[in-house]
């Protein structure tokens, strides 16, 4: 089968690390052609989604202690050409947020596809509707107290009545611009002020769980079934876990909390055409649900010596055939 990956250049992703390469290996291994894009390489022609591809071929990593090592010159592109995304058997979208308008139009260049000839995952119409943050508000019965908005004053009475609160930007990736927010920090005006650039961006505001400090455990989610975690761990004075700014991964388990939290969220993941995702959990809430380049795979894979990749590729095959 051929297998389209859309992507952020080749160059910038990390083999060791990114969900992305894990999945792009994968495909390779079991016999899979690998092809890759980039979203300023698609067009509408003739009322088709078209695509500049490019066939790759990888040298997949290898583990050395506790960690991936992959050679320098880790991969090798094909020659080039014009096609339409509708001669893949599947097309991965995996372009990193932020989700900005440019990304949201290439959903619909993808919303083109004929699915019966190719699936999309995840589906562009659910893309368009799954805010990262947003989104997580569709399941109010396993995640802490949220309000999301761009009023100062309203937000300074939730931080006053909790004392404290976690504010999150709308379009933000990797831990980018989270704040811990805290009653009576001579800052608390300037910091929302400039969050909300001035009362004109609503943000996110969740109550601050103190579980925060063991972790923010990562569960790959797949057709509304958990298949993997991983727990990030704040280093430091830093509040964050995201691997992004230096959480420490630590191997973790499933719970049986976990779990009631991905039957809750499940129907309506399979309903939106979301199939690959990543939820975020603190203290047994739902904090975020990641749906367009959710990572984790090469950590899972190394504290549970599993492949994670092998299992997304084959389900991908079994929904196909």
């Amino acid at each position: 089968m051929k297998f389209l990956f859309i992507i952020d250049p080749i160059s910038l992703l990390i083999p060791g690390h990114d969900s992305t390469v894990a999945m792009m290996e994968s495909a390779q291994q079991l016999g899979h052609e690998v092809w890759i894009t980039e979203v300023n390489r698609l067009s509408i022609i003739a009322g088709q989604a078209w695509g500049f591809l490019q066939s790759v071929s990888l040298t997949p990593v290898e583990q050395k202690g506790d960690r991936w090592v992959a050679k320098e010159q880790w991969y090798h592109l094909g020659e080039g050409s014009l096609q339409p995304l509708e001669t893949m058997d599947a097309v991965l979208m995996r372009k990193d947020p932020p989700v900005t308008i440019p990304y949201l139009y290439v959903t619909q260049i993808l919303d083109l596809i004929d699915p019966v000839k190719t699936l999309v995952v995840n589906r562009p119409r659910g893309l368009q509707a799954a805010n990262e943050k947003l989104y997580t508000l569709n399941f109010p019965s396993v995640m802490p107290e949220t309000i999301v908005s761009q009023d100062k004053q309203v937000i300074l009475e939730v931080v006053g009545k909790k004392g404290a609160g976690v504010l999150k930007p709308l379009d933000g990736k990797g831990g980018e611009g989270i704040l811990f927010l805290q009653e009576g920090d001579r800052n608390l005006n300037s910091l929302i002020e400039i969050s909300t650039h001035w009362g004109q961006e609503p943000v996110m505001i969740q109550e601050y769980l103190p579980a925060a400090s063991e972790g923010d455990k990562r569960i790959i989610v797949l057709e509304g079934e958990p298949i993997g975690a991983v727990n990030r761990i704040p280093v430091g004075k830093e509040f964050r876990g995201n691997m992004a700014v230096g959480g420490r991964v630590a191997k973790t388990e499933i719970t049986d909390r976990d779990r009631q939290i991905c039957r809750v969220v499940a129907p309506k993941l399979k309903e939106d055409g979301l199939y690959f995702v990543g939820l975020d959990i603190i203290g047994g809430y739902l904090t975020e649900v990641n749906v367009t380049s959710p990572t984790g795979i090469r950590e899972i894979d190394l504290l549970d010596n599993v492949s994670l990749g092998k299992q997304v590729i084959k389900w991908i095959v079994s929904v196909i055939i």
